[in-house]
């Protein structure tokens, strides 16, 4: 094997493309990395969900990201959309299901940046800071072509390059894309009262309004607005768009302050026709797209990754064979679906007036808000899938064996 060969090609330097190449390799595979440096530039956060920190804790990345990581202790969704049919306001608390937190709330910058140092100390992966300008799928291989003219080949490549990925066009596999008429305007802001490590979700006609804490008295926003308000109000000044931001939280969190470094994203959601094909595996966005409600993209793109190493290491010597890639595609085909599904569900009974649509969510989430035993188990699927009927199955069972002591 040559230096420019390798059992496994990861294409994408954002978050998933980094923990796939670290545990990859962690896990006993020769990775080559392709992509530049992550940027300073994102002013997102990312609320990493307890299974996806528990999988990355041999990483060790949490020490590094102490001071600006913040715990999600409960989780609100208040129905701010003012129509005739109104639902209830939900609050998860992770005490409930005998957590002390949901997840922790990282800045994206600071996650990738920790994510880069961990590569370039990781002597199992070779790390070329190039784009892909070229792929070629065979049979027995792929071949990755770079910018810097540098061909590598491997058994198997990992798409981790973004929702319009390269990759995914060169293995033939299709992906249904539909743009929302909506985008999302992402900032940090400080305030006069504390969080209290409360993330609240307010529901409104034109998508999710979703605050995360960071550390002290500060939080981040997501504001999933339509495409023309966003692009107005990120033109605000900072006292203008404070006040809107205060406005838009019922002044729940005392006064507003907005930092600098706003974003708009336009939204879109995306979904291929398979996760696997001709040794290219998909992961993150290349693999699912859809808006930002629920804290689901980066953990579902971690558990892509699981899933990944779990069928690499089951077909080590060739882990982009087709019987590889179909594990893959049956592994997370359920996940994903589910997910997505769910996602673009909620999203669209906030856009839409029509009446049963609105009617179904207000039950649906008063029954979730008022049936504890319900609650814990949306709570534990909401962190890992299957999780939610484990925990059923546990207390079955325990109820079973204290009737037959008894």
């Amino acid at each position: 094997m040559s230096q420019n060969d390798a059992d496994i090609f990861v294409a994408g330097t954002g978050p998933a493309g980094l923990i796939a190449a670290l545990m990859l390799a962690r896990s006993g595979h020769h990775v080559i990395l392709a992509g530049p440096p992550p940027t300073a530039k994102d002013r997102r956060t990312v609320a990493l969900m307890r299974p996806s920190l528990d999988y990355l804790a041999p990483l060790g990345l949490l020490d590094a990201l102490k001071a600006e990581i913040a715990p999600l202790r409960s989780m609100r969704l208040i129905d701010a959309t003012g129509r005739l049919i109104r639902s209830p306001t939900v609050t998860f608390h992770a005490g409930e299901i005998g957590e002390d937190y949901f997840g922790l709330n990282i800045p994206n910058a600071r996650l990738t940046e920790v994510l880069a140092q961990a590569i370039r100390d990781e002597p199992a992966i070779a790390w070329h800071e190039s784009m892909v300008e070229g792929w070629e799928c065979r049979p027995d291989a792929v071949i990755a072509t770079l910018a810097d003219g540098t061909r590598i080949e491997a058994k198997l490549a990992v798409a981790a390059d973004g929702r319009k990925s390269p990759a995914r066009d060169a293995a033939g596999i299709s992906a249904k894309v539909r743009m929302l008429p909506q985008s999302a305007l992402v900032l940090n802001f400080a305030h006069t009262r504390d969080h209290g490590f409360a993330s609240t979700e307010f529901h409104a006609e034109s998508g999710p309004c979703v605050q995360v804490p960071l550390p002290g008295m500060r939080s981040s926003l997501v504001w999933v607005l339509q495409p023309e308000d966003a692009d107005m109000l990120v033109q605000f000044n900072d006292a203008a768009l404070s006040a809107k931001v205060e406005e838009r939280l019922d002044s729940m969190l005392g006064h507003v302050t907005v930092e600098r470094g706003r974003q708009v994203y336009p939204l879109s959601t995306l979904m291929p026709s398979r996760f696997g094909l001709n040794r290219v595996a998909l992961i993150g966005e290349a693999a699912h797209v859809f808006p930002p409600i629920s804290a689901q993209g980066l953990n579902l793109g971690i558990r892509d990754v699981e899933d990944l190493v779990a069928v690499a290491d089951a077909h080590r010597d060739d882990p982009g064979s087709a019987s590889a890639l179909s594990a893959y595609d049956r592994k997370r085909r359920p996940d994903i679906i589910a997910r997505s599904g769910s996602v673009n569900l909620l999203n669209a009974s906030l856009l839409s007036g029509f009446l049963p649509a609105q009617l179904a969510r207000s039950a649906g989430l008063g029954v979730i808000g008022g049936f504890a035993p319900l609650r814990a188990f949306f709570m534990r699927e909401g962190m890992r899938p299957g999780s939610g009927f484990s925990a059923l199955f546990n207390v079955r069972g325990k109820g079973r064996a204290a009737e037959s002591r008894g």
